[in-house]
């Protein structure tokens, strides 16, 4: 597994895009609107940063609500999602999803409970 991206939480994804573009030279490498979110990816080289921005309430805006903006998770590249999920489950850690989902660009996607990676949201996704 390696670094798929980095989700960052923001109230504006546009702005925070300039920014990291303007800044890092990080073009942006897909946009799309997702599960309530408005989603923008920049590419740092074959490893992302994922801007989430809410645009209707739901997990991302309620972290937002309580945490502000930040580093919401770190999602790893797989190859297997099923089998990543089934090799944590094996080794006693807690699961959000017990089954992939679809995620944004169109893979499939699961996430560790943080209670059981050091506080880390962790993502799974399949490549």
């Amino acid at each position: 597994m390696h670094i798929d991206h980095v989700g960052v939480a923001t109230e504006d994804a546009t702005a925070l895009a300039d920014l990291y573009a303007d800044l890092f030279g990080a073009p942006v490498a897909h946009e799309e609107a997702f599960d309530g979110l408005n989603v923008v990816f920049l590419d740092f080289g074959g490893s992302y940063f994922e801007l989430l921005e809410p645009i209707e309430d739901g997990t991302v805006s309620r972290y937002l609500d309580r945490n502000g903006p930040g580093i919401h998770h770190v999602a790893l590249a797989t190859d297997d999602v099923e089998a990543a999920l089934d090799d944590a489950r094996d080794r006693g850690v807690e699961r959000i999803d017990d089954e992939p989902r679809p995620g944004a660009w169109g893979h499939d996607v699961a996430f560790l409970h943080p209670k059981s990676t050091g506080g880390v949201l962790i993502e799974f996704v399949e490549h």
